[in-house]
């Protein structure tokens, strides 16, 4: 017997794009609510805040399953028709936040290599102002934004990343489950190798100056 999806991909499907300010949807209760409960008894145990990759925490079996599926060949199909680009090409990561910092939220724009952004959240309830995503209308002021997501019940969103996807969230301190995952254009391996020349070349300086100075 097939194993149940733990995401929702009809309400993913069913979903438009916004457009402005880039190219992004919200889907409250992508994760089931069935598979949520136990998702959250098998969350990562992260004692301190920031995102911290998927490869150095020990994932218990529910929350490494949907891992999987986040990962999978399914989610990459949807989301592919979804935003109408190839993702073939791209690589994952996936990082995990179980706490929030009141420095954490500034506003940023993700890097470059960045394609597509998916942020999950697991709370089950969430009250406070801060830690809310909002997707802004510029780089200069939090409080000037499209659209304000809460960190509760599952809810998917995700955004095509372009020179206007600014976001961040008002400052809030505790216990706020979420998920990132990215498409991320891979580097060159000509860009590497001329990196690993660069930093040769530095070093090679740096104790050609030494002797000098000696």
């Amino acid at each position: 017997m097939a194993e149940v999806s733990a995401l929702d991909f009809t309400g993913f499907d069913a979903t438009p794009l916004e457009r402005v300010p880039c190219d992004y949807l919200i889907v409250p209760q992508f994760v089931r609510a069935e598979a949520l409960r136990q998702i959250n008894a098998d969350y990562p145990d992260i004692s301190e805040p920031g995102n911290f990759p998927i490869e150095g925490l020990r994932c218990a079996p529910a929350f490494g399953r949907l891992v999987e599926e986040l990962t999978g060949t399914e989610m990459r199909r949807h989301f592919a028709a979804k935003f109408g680009i190839p993702l073939d090409h791209l690589a994952t990561t996936v990082t995990v936040r179980r706490y929030v910092a009141p420095s954490d939220g500034s506003i940023h724009n993700d890097s470059g290599r960045k394609k597509i952004t998916v942020l999950i959240y697991f709370n089950e309830l969430w009250d406070q102002k801060g830690g809310r995503l909002r997707i802004l209308r510029s780089s200069k002021d939090i409080e000037d934004f499209y659209v304000e997501v809460p960190p509760v019940g599952g809810t998917l969103l995700a955004f095509r990343r372009n020179d206007q996807s600014y976001h961040g969230f008002l400052p809030a301190m505790g216990e706020r489950r979420t998920l990132q995952m990215y498409w991320v254009e891979p580097r060159s391996k000509n860009k590497d190798k001329f990196r690993k020349r660069s930093v040769i070349g530095k070093v090679y300086r740096s104790i050609v100056n030494r002797k000098r100075r000696h």
